[in-house]
Protein backbone atom coordinates (compact mmCIF):
# COMPACT_ATOMS: atom_id res chain seq x y z
CA UNK A 1 0.00 0.00 0.00
CA UNK A 2 1.13 3.56 -0.67
CA UNK A 3 2.83 5.18 2.29
CA UNK A 4 0.71 8.27 1.63
CA UNK A 5 -2.45 6.43 2.62
CA UNK A 6 -1.23 4.64 5.74
CA UNK A 7 -2.23 5.78 9.21
CA UNK A 8 -0.24 5.55 12.39
CA UNK A 9 -1.36 3.53 15.38
CA UNK A 10 -2.29 6.66 17.33
CA UNK A 11 -5.01 7.50 14.82
CA UNK A 12 -6.31 3.92 14.94
CA UNK A 13 -6.36 3.98 18.75
CA UNK A 14 -8.07 7.38 18.85
CA UNK A 15 -10.76 6.24 16.42
CA UNK A 16 -11.35 3.05 18.41
CA UNK A 17 -11.72 5.07 21.61
CA UNK A 18 -14.30 7.35 19.96
CA UNK A 19 -16.26 4.33 18.75
CA UNK A 20 -16.30 2.77 22.22
CA UNK A 21 -17.44 6.06 23.78
CA UNK A 22 -20.23 6.46 21.21
CA UNK A 23 -21.34 2.87 21.67
CA UNK A 24 -21.49 3.29 25.44
CA UNK A 25 -23.53 6.48 25.08
CA UNK A 26 -26.03 4.91 22.68
CA UNK A 27 -26.45 1.88 24.93
CA UNK A 28 -26.97 4.10 27.98
CA UNK A 29 -29.65 6.10 26.16
CA UNK A 30 -31.37 2.92 24.98
CA UNK A 31 -30.81 3.62 21.26
CA UNK A 32 -29.07 0.26 20.73
CA UNK A 33 -28.75 -2.91 22.77
CA UNK A 34 -25.55 -4.10 24.36
CA UNK A 35 -25.21 -6.80 21.70
CA UNK A 36 -26.05 -4.62 18.67
CA UNK A 37 -22.47 -3.84 17.67
CA UNK A 38 -21.44 -7.49 18.05
CA UNK A 39 -24.31 -8.48 15.76
CA UNK A 40 -23.15 -6.01 13.09
CA UNK A 41 -19.56 -7.23 13.33
CA UNK A 42 -20.73 -10.82 13.06
CA UNK A 43 -22.66 -9.89 9.92
CA UNK A 44 -19.49 -8.63 8.26
CA UNK A 45 -17.57 -11.71 9.34
CA UNK A 46 -20.10 -14.26 8.11
CA UNK A 47 -22.49 -12.67 5.59
CA UNK A 48 -21.18 -9.56 3.85
CA UNK A 49 -17.50 -9.40 3.00
CA UNK A 50 -14.74 -9.85 0.43
CA UNK A 51 -15.22 -13.62 0.48
CA UNK A 52 -18.39 -12.99 -1.56
CA UNK A 53 -16.54 -10.88 -4.10
CA UNK A 54 -13.74 -13.44 -4.34
CA UNK A 55 -16.24 -16.19 -5.06
CA UNK A 56 -17.88 -14.08 -7.78
CA UNK A 57 -14.56 -13.23 -9.42
CA UNK A 58 -13.34 -16.83 -9.28
CA UNK A 59 -16.47 -17.96 -11.09
CA UNK A 60 -15.95 -15.26 -13.71
CA UNK A 61 -12.39 -16.48 -14.24
CA UNK A 62 -13.43 -20.07 -14.95
CA UNK A 63 -16.65 -19.33 -16.84
CA UNK A 64 -16.36 -16.70 -19.62
CA UNK A 65 -20.12 -16.75 -20.22
CA UNK A 66 -20.75 -16.01 -16.55
CA UNK A 67 -18.18 -13.20 -16.69
CA UNK A 68 -20.06 -11.59 -19.56
CA UNK A 69 -23.36 -11.88 -17.69
CA UNK A 70 -21.68 -10.34 -14.64
CA UNK A 71 -20.59 -7.32 -16.67
CA UNK A 72 -23.94 -7.02 -18.45
CA UNK A 73 -26.21 -7.34 -15.40
CA UNK A 74 -24.21 -7.61 -12.20
CA UNK A 75 -27.04 -8.10 -9.66
CA UNK A 76 -28.66 -10.80 -11.79
CA UNK A 77 -25.37 -12.66 -12.27
CA UNK A 78 -24.58 -12.48 -8.54
CA UNK A 79 -27.99 -13.93 -7.78
CA UNK A 80 -27.09 -17.01 -9.84
CA UNK A 81 -24.51 -18.02 -7.22
CA UNK A 82 -26.92 -18.05 -4.30
CA UNK A 83 -24.45 -16.16 -2.13
CA UNK A 84 -25.19 -15.17 1.45
CA UNK A 85 -28.25 -13.10 2.22
CA UNK A 86 -27.79 -9.35 2.33
CA UNK A 87 -26.43 -8.80 -1.18
CA UNK A 88 -29.29 -6.42 -1.92
CA UNK A 89 -29.23 -4.66 1.43
CA UNK A 90 -27.50 -1.51 2.59
CA UNK A 91 -24.51 -0.56 0.44
CA UNK A 92 -25.32 -3.37 -1.99
CA UNK A 93 -27.86 -1.62 -4.17
CA UNK A 94 -27.15 -1.30 -7.88
CA UNK A 95 -23.76 -3.01 -7.92
CA UNK A 96 -21.85 -3.08 -11.19
CA UNK A 97 -18.69 -4.95 -12.18
CA UNK A 98 -15.98 -3.89 -14.62
CA UNK A 99 -13.20 -6.16 -15.84
CA UNK A 100 -9.48 -5.58 -16.19
CA UNK A 101 -7.89 -7.02 -19.27
CA UNK A 102 -5.21 -6.44 -21.90
CA UNK A 103 -5.01 -2.70 -22.49
CA UNK A 104 -7.35 -1.61 -19.70
CA UNK A 105 -7.09 -1.23 -15.92
CA UNK A 106 -9.98 -0.11 -13.71
CA UNK A 107 -9.80 1.89 -10.48
CA UNK A 108 -12.70 2.36 -8.05
CA UNK A 109 -13.08 5.50 -5.96
CA UNK A 110 -15.87 7.54 -4.37
CA UNK A 111 -15.33 11.27 -4.85
CA UNK A 112 -18.23 12.31 -2.62
CA UNK A 113 -17.74 10.15 0.44
CA UNK A 114 -17.03 6.43 0.81
CA UNK A 115 -19.76 4.60 -1.12
CA UNK A 116 -18.63 1.02 -1.42
CA UNK A 117 -20.19 -2.36 -2.26
CA UNK A 118 -20.05 -3.77 1.28
CA UNK A 119 -21.65 -7.14 0.42
CA UNK A 120 -18.83 -8.05 -1.97
CA UNK A 121 -15.86 -6.13 -0.54
CA UNK A 122 -16.55 -5.76 3.16
CA UNK A 123 -16.03 -2.50 5.02
CA UNK A 124 -14.02 0.20 3.22
CA UNK A 125 -10.49 0.82 4.51
CA UNK A 126 -9.45 4.14 6.02
CA UNK A 127 -7.52 5.31 3.01
CA UNK A 128 -10.48 4.81 0.66
CA UNK A 129 -12.31 7.56 2.55
CA UNK A 130 -9.33 9.90 2.58
CA UNK A 131 -9.90 13.14 0.57
CA UNK A 132 -6.34 12.90 -0.76
CA UNK A 133 -6.93 9.45 -2.25
CA UNK A 134 -10.32 10.45 -3.65
CA UNK A 135 -8.98 13.61 -5.29
CA UNK A 136 -5.76 12.12 -6.60
CA UNK A 137 -7.54 9.01 -7.85
CA UNK A 138 -9.41 11.22 -10.30
CA UNK A 139 -6.63 13.67 -11.10
CA UNK A 140 -3.62 11.34 -11.39
CA UNK A 141 -4.74 7.69 -11.23
CA UNK A 142 -1.53 6.34 -12.75
CA UNK A 143 0.59 7.98 -10.06
CA UNK A 144 -1.70 6.63 -7.34
CA UNK A 145 -1.55 3.14 -8.80
CA UNK A 146 2.26 3.26 -8.92
CA UNK A 147 2.31 4.19 -5.24
CA UNK A 148 0.17 1.14 -4.51
CA UNK A 149 2.64 -1.01 -6.42
CA UNK A 150 0.62 -1.29 -9.63
CA UNK A 151 2.66 0.11 -12.53
CA UNK A 152 0.48 0.69 -15.57
CA UNK A 153 2.00 0.81 -19.03
CA UNK A 154 1.52 4.00 -21.01
CA UNK A 155 -0.41 2.05 -23.63
CA UNK A 156 -2.89 0.77 -21.02
CA UNK A 157 -6.05 2.81 -20.55
CA UNK A 158 -6.91 3.59 -16.93
CA UNK A 159 -10.62 3.90 -16.27
CA UNK A 160 -11.75 5.50 -13.02
CA UNK A 161 -15.21 4.58 -11.75
CA UNK A 162 -16.94 6.77 -9.17
CA UNK A 163 -19.16 4.85 -6.77
CA UNK A 164 -22.22 6.54 -5.36
CA UNK A 165 -25.52 5.73 -3.67
CA UNK A 166 -26.90 5.01 -7.15
CA UNK A 167 -24.21 2.62 -8.35
CA UNK A 168 -21.42 0.76 -6.55
CA UNK A 169 -18.57 -0.57 -8.64
CA UNK A 170 -16.11 -3.40 -8.17
CA UNK A 171 -13.38 -4.81 -10.40
CA UNK A 172 -12.92 -8.27 -11.87
CA UNK A 173 -9.10 -8.36 -11.84
CA UNK A 174 -7.07 -10.28 -14.39
CA UNK A 175 -6.44 -13.90 -13.61
CA UNK A 176 -2.74 -14.45 -12.90
CA UNK A 177 -0.63 -16.85 -14.90
CA UNK A 178 0.04 -20.27 -13.43
CA UNK A 179 -3.48 -20.79 -12.07
CA UNK A 180 -4.87 -22.94 -14.86
CA UNK A 181 -5.17 -26.08 -12.72
CA UNK A 182 -6.62 -24.45 -9.60
CA UNK A 183 -10.16 -25.02 -8.36
CA UNK A 184 -12.60 -22.15 -7.92
CA UNK A 185 -12.04 -22.26 -4.17
CA UNK A 186 -8.27 -22.07 -4.62
CA UNK A 187 -8.66 -19.19 -7.04
CA UNK A 188 -10.95 -17.33 -4.64
CA UNK A 189 -8.28 -17.61 -1.94
CA UNK A 190 -5.92 -15.53 -4.12
CA UNK A 191 -8.31 -12.62 -4.56
CA UNK A 192 -8.08 -9.61 -2.24
CA UNK A 193 -10.41 -6.64 -1.68
CA UNK A 194 -7.64 -4.39 -2.99
CA UNK A 195 -7.56 -6.31 -6.28
CA UNK A 196 -11.32 -5.86 -6.58
CA UNK A 197 -10.84 -2.12 -6.03
CA UNK A 198 -8.15 -1.91 -8.70
CA UNK A 199 -5.30 -0.85 -6.39
CA UNK A 200 -3.59 -4.26 -6.46
CA UNK A 201 -2.93 -7.12 -8.82
CA UNK A 202 -3.72 -10.72 -7.96
CA UNK A 203 -0.39 -12.44 -7.35
CA UNK A 204 0.36 -15.83 -8.87
CA UNK A 205 0.17 -18.75 -6.44
CA UNK A 206 3.23 -19.40 -4.37
CA UNK A 207 5.44 -22.23 -5.58
CA UNK A 208 5.74 -25.22 -3.24
CA UNK A 209 8.88 -25.31 -1.14
CA UNK A 210 11.51 -27.86 -2.18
Amino acid sequence: MSELFKYDQEREAASAAKVRALEALLIRKGVIGSDSVDAVLQHFEDVAGPFNGARIVARAWVDPAYKQRLIDDTPKAIAELNVAQGMDGAEGEHMAAVANGPGVHNLIICTLCSCYPWPVLGLPPYWYKDPVFRARGVREPRAVLREFGVPVADATEVKVWDSSAQIRWFVVPERPAGTEGLSEAALAALITPEAMMGVALVPPPALPAH
